[in-house]
């Protein structure tokens, strides 16, 4: 049997020598090592060897196959080695061919109006703030100075979390809807003055071609003492003159009611009608124009600073609040909210803002 094993060792090695492809190599692994490979076929045979035999054939036939399997695996480095070799001596890499072309990524309109605002009220002195979208009953409601039978707290209306409940002094807890409750939060973690705007997202439930369950709005929050109604509708008109773009924006304050506010106002923006198409700016009275309520506003309710724990008499301020998403479509042409939330590439394509249009006040912001 020695020589049996001498004898097929060194056929094996020669053949593994031999070998001149990879494809080559594998066939003799096959034959050899595969399961009805020469060597397979020895260590078969251990199982009916007795133990003297096994004891002296067992070492001779495991010496054998590591041989084997070291060989291969050498010959097989060496043959990719070479591959490799030919293959980076043969091909070329013309490095003045212009580069394949990659197709960008687009911004999301809400991102980049949400840009947009940011570097407008920075410009203003406004801080960003942001606050959970997962609120409880307190923020969201009741420190807002918004009555336990007001509708906005009914089940219809208001994403509220089934376990919850608001015994034992437990704050029911539920998707915010609105981002008054940054304002809430900033009133009670930092002394004014204050001038924050709160971007971000919210939940109501409603959907229609202008409604979605979750949309995104942006407030602002200005605390500090002497503050009045004409500060207010500076901030706002300065606000919307830089977001449009235009200097022509006419401004119509109405009454109105908010909880959080008093008095309340909403915010109408005058618009015209070029070429078929309703474009803000100039005056709603005018022939071909009319009026169009983009802001709910008003100054602070005294109950709702008491319940940040600041004396009314000696603290005031101002808030207002609009949907990110109604000012992209009024802004960039979009007639349908819920396209916002399709995932549509075709849409965003054409919507979408190149990562590089980085909106600033001295390039405009719609750049």
């Amino acid at each position: 049997m020695t020589t049996d094993l001498d004898q097929l060792r060194s056929d094996l090695l020669g053949a593994i020598d031999a070998a001149d492809t990879l494809d080559a190599i594998e066939g003799v692994r096959v034959a050899a090592l595969g399961k009805q490979g020469n060597v397979t076929a020895l260590l078969k045979t251990l199982g009916g060897m007795s133990p003297d035999e096994r004891q002296t054939a067992g070492p001779r036939i495991q010496a054998l196959r590591e041989a084997v399997t070291t060989a291969i695996a050498d010959r097989k480095a060496a043959l990719e080695r070479a591959a490799l070799d030919a293959r980076l001596a043969s091909e070329t890499l013309d490095m003045t061919l212009p580069a394949g072309g990659v197709a960008p990524g687009s911004v999301h309109p809400v991102s980049q109006v949400m840009d947009e605002l940011a570097e407008i009220f920075a410009d203003l002195g406004f801080a960003v703030a942001t606050g959970p979208e997962i609120e409880d009953d307190w923020h969201n409601f009741t420190a807002l100075n918004i009555a336990e039978t007001h509708p906005a707290r009914a089940m219809h209306d208001t994403f509220y979390f089934p376990d919850d409940n608001s015994e034992g002094g437990v704050q029911r807890m539920l998707l915010r809807t609105h981002t008054s409750p940054v304002q809430i939060r900033t009133m009670l973690q930092q002394k004014p003055p204050i001038r924050i705007i709160a971007p971000g997202r919210v939940y109501r439930s409603d959907s229609d071609a202008t409604h979605t369950p979750m949309f995104h709005q942006i407030e602002g929050l200005v605390i500090d003492r002497g503050i009045t109604l004409g500060h207010l509708k500076w901030t706002l008109e300065t606000f919307l003159k830089a977001f449009f773009e235009r200097d022509d924006i006419v401004l119509r304050l109405r009454a109105s009611y908010f909880p959080f506010t008093e008095p309340s106002a909403e915010v109408d923006v005058g618009y015209t009608i070029e070429k078929g198409k309703r474009v803000i700016g100039g005056s709603g009275d005018a022939a071909n124009g009319g009026w169009m309520e983009v802001l709910g506003s008003g100054m602070v309710h005294p109950k709702v600073i008491a319940a940040c724990g600041l004396d009314p008499d000696e603290w005031q301020g101002f808030a207002f609040g609009t949907g990110v998403d109604r000012l992209a479509m009024l802004k960039y042409g979009m007639d349908d909210l819920r396209a916002f939330f399709d995932g549509d590439l075709r849409w965003l394509k054409h919507y979408g803002f190149g990562a590089l249009d980085v909106p600033t006040i001295a390039g405009g912001v719609g750049a």
